[in-house]
């Protein structure tokens, strides 16, 4: 034993380094394997992103593209619908006051006088008792009755037109012929104009029963995003108006009621569209007398409610294509309704810069 050489010991440092490059020997390979494997799971991850928004583009643009195709096809059966009567009465169709199905002869002016009317008086009616409404909740309303009597405006929105329709029907067309048509009659008899838009005899039925349950319809939507948007204005602009002095209707008309005005038209705009096409209730209370009378409490028509009434009597093309053709027109009205609020948005933002 003593002719062997013993094995020599290495010094504890160099031990140290032996070992540390060794398991840096062996970590280097399992740290580019474990980056690899991040690296791959990264890009998987990327691709399912990309692939789930390419997903998410393919069906929004599916959805507008099926909106745009459901009203081209809305459009082009009104059309083709109306073709028989166009080419029968041509435009005379729409200044005749005439409807008459044992004839065949048809207009379409009494309908849309009727609707044009009803509209008008509802939306005098419901916009400024809907903002007024909107303003006391937002401005002077104590705090714990303005989630109640909000609440209750908006519980009118459920109730199903035909309600209001016998409601309108039944009991307050009764109610108006005993006593508000009379004084209205009588008050306006005096005055040379008043005296022809409230003349005849007191029906309770009639354009003006017609424009009040309208109106009452109508109210829930213009009150609830007259509320809405009034909450949006900011608290400091109140604030500083109230500090140097302003009244509480300074404030509205001078801050609450420009600062929304683009929320509020846009109310408007949907209770007048709600009110243009409203059907059950107007066909109860309007009297449906295809006649134009200079007298509001005269009974008349609109084209939803001579739809509705004569519709699943339509016998033949030509009745069946003019009840097509006033359908038709209501679209038309009410296209153009909204491309005139548009415009009217669309300017009032320029003068605003």
């Amino acid at each position: 034993m003593r002719g062997r050489l013993a094995p020599r010991a290495l010094p504890s440092s160099r031990l140290m380094r032996v070992r540390e490059s060794s398991v840096a020997d062996i970590s280097i390979p399992i740290a580019q394997a474990r980056l690899s494997n991040e690296v791959v799971s990264r890009a998987r991850a990327l691709r399912g992103l990309i692939f789930r928004d390419r997903i998410f583009r393919i069906v929004t643009r599916a959805a507008a593209a099926l909106v745009l195709a459901l009203l081209g096809g809305v459009i082009l059966s009104l059309a083709w619908g109306s073709a028989p009567t166009i080419r029968t009465f041509g435009l005379s169709f729409l200044i005749t006051e005439v409807w008459n199905p044992v004839t065949d002869e048809y207009g379409a002016f009494a309908p849309i006088c009727g609707t044009l009317i009803t509209a008008f008086l509802a939306m005098i009616i419901a916009v400024p008792i809907g903002i007024g409404i909107a303003i006391f909740l937002t401005e002077l309303c104590p705090q714990p009755l303005r989630r109640p009597i909000g609440i209750a405006i908006e519980l009118l929105a459920g109730i199903p037109s035909i309600i209001y329709g016998i409601w309108g029907l039944f009991v307050f067309a009764p109610f108006l012929q005993a006593y508000v048509q009379p004084a209205l009659i009588n008050a306006s008899q005096p005055i040379p104009i008043l005296s022809t838009l409230f003349a005849g005899p007191p029906y309770g039925i009639g354009m003006l029963t017609a424009g009040i349950i309208l109106a009452i319809m109508v109210l829930p939507f213009i009150t609830s995003i007259s509320r809405d948007v009034f909450e949006t204005v900011p608290s400091v602009l109140k604030e500083s108006a109230y500090g140097i002095g302003c009244t509480t209707w300074e404030v509205v008309r001078s801050v609450v009621l420009p600062y929304t005005r683009v929320g509020v038209i846009g109310g408007g705009m949907l209770g007048l569209g709600r009110a243009l096409g409203e059907t059950m209730a107007t066909t109860f209370v309007i009297g449906n007398a295809h006649k134009i009378s200079a007298s509001i409490l005269a009974p008349g028509t609109t084209i939803s409610a001579t739809i509705a009434n004569e519709f699943t009597e339509a016998v033949g093309d030509l009745y069946t294509s003019a009840l097509i053709t006033l359908g038709l027109i209501l679209f038309v009205i009410t296209f153009f309704v909204l491309v005139a609020a548009r415009l009217l948005l669309m300017r009032l933002d320029r003068k605003a810069g």
